[in-house]
């Protein structure tokens, strides 16, 4: 199963709502040597843009996991100008409003999120 697959899996689970820093994260987890579930417990409160509105949370999983692949700065630096440029903006209030006036429901626009920010991660890690 591909990253995208798996990310795809999480985000479409009825039977458990990974928020976007979890779905990300957890697509990347085990190749890296984090338990799943450390994964899933050290994002609980990392929805929402960091609930506050803040920064995207698939943003936030995509830097954990550069980080867990031992990523030098530069790497962060790239995965935020891609994102930004493909998006528009980091923080999770501005991105949904955009969404909102283009007519995007909440749900598509963040597995949209997630899945842009785990192509990212694998192109920046070369994968």
């Amino acid at each position: 199963m591909t990253h995208l697959e798996k990310a795809a899996a999480l985000r479409g689970d009825e039977n458990m709502h990974y928020n976007c820093f979890q779905a990300v994260l957890l697509t990347f987890c085990e190749e890296y040597g984090l338990d799943p579930e450390v994964a899933l417990r050290s994002g609980t409160f990392l929805n929402a843009g960091m609930r506050s509105g803040a920064t995207c949370g698939a943003v936030a999983g995509a830097l954990a996991v550069l980080g867990l692949a031992g990523a030098e700065g530069p790497a962060a630096g790239e995965l935020l100008r891609r994102f930004r440029e493909r998006n528009g903006n980091l923080n999770c209030a501005q991105l949904l409003q955009s969404a909102k006036e283009r007519g995007e429901e909440k749900k598509p626009h963040c597995d949209r999120m997630v899945y842009d920010a785990v192509e990212m991660v694998e192109q920046i890690l070369g994968q």
